[in-house]
């Protein structure tokens, strides 16, 4: 990316992690803490296709069409991302990459522009743990506010703390049964990632089970020292 006569070096770092091991809310937190740019797969395909990019065009046809968007598309869509001004300060991945395969279409898109990932972060979790995590999560339906069968209970019974609505809904596919099955799909598919990053030098692992801000002082430790 250039500045000038100067070449400007973008940080990329990739967070790892299974379905509610927290990687939105950290990403979040090291947008604000870092200036980076949080970039997730299903918003880039979202935004590709409102923008009516060439690449989004291809998405958008592949979707119709109730097909799943091709690796090459997404790396399009990607490239075309990175291009723009806000990303020159660094970027975090989240969603992408799932495979080896992706991680190396991911590694020669970043060589067109001298770039390289600069952190691999995987947010190791206990399986069990987060079946119980995710599985007992429920919210008010009238604000929003989230509650846990087990971690976070109104307090009083059946009525919101924060609006004192009565009415509480589940995401249908916050039960054990699916939870684990999610957990099971991303081993086997992330598992390969893992060793992909560690052979590269690229890989920390953080213990994703703890409190969401010692997690973020362990993360931001790994990403300072990522783009020094």
């Amino acid at each position: 990316m250039m500045d000038g006569a100067t070449t400007v070096i973008a940080p990329v770092l990739i967070l790892l992690g299974p379905p509610g091991a927290g990687k939105g809310t950290q990403a979040r937190m090291l947008e604000e803490k870092f200036g980076l740019v949080q970039l997730s797969t299903g918003d880039l395909l979202r935004e590709a296709v409102a923008q009516g990019t060439e690449a989004g065009k291809a998405a958008k046809a592949v979707m119709e069409a109730g097909e799943l968007v091709s690796d090459q598309i997404v790396i399009d869509i990607l490239r075309d991302r990175l291009a723009q001004s806000d990303c020159q300060r660094g970027v975090i991945l989240d969603g992408f990459p799932r495979t080896t395969v992706q991680a190396q279409a991911l590694d020669k898109l970043l060589e067109e522009s001298g770039q390289k990932i600069d952190a691999a972060i995987s947010l190791d979790v206990d399986d069990a743990a987060m079946v119980t995590r995710i599985s007992g999560r429920y919210t008010c339906a009238g604000c929003g506010e989230g509650y846990h069968d087990t971690f976070k209970q109104p307090a009083t019974a059946g009525t919101c703390d924060k609006c004192q609505g009565t009415d509480f809904k589940r995401r249908a596919d916050d039960n054990a049964e699916t939870v684990a099955s999610r957990l099971e799909a991303y081993h086997a598919q992330t598992a390969p990632l893992i060793d992909y990053y560690a052979k590269a030098g690229a890989l920390s692992r953080i213990d994703a089970m703890g409190a969401i801000d010692s997690i973020a002082a362990d993360l931001a430790a790994i990403v300072k020292t990522a783009t020094a």
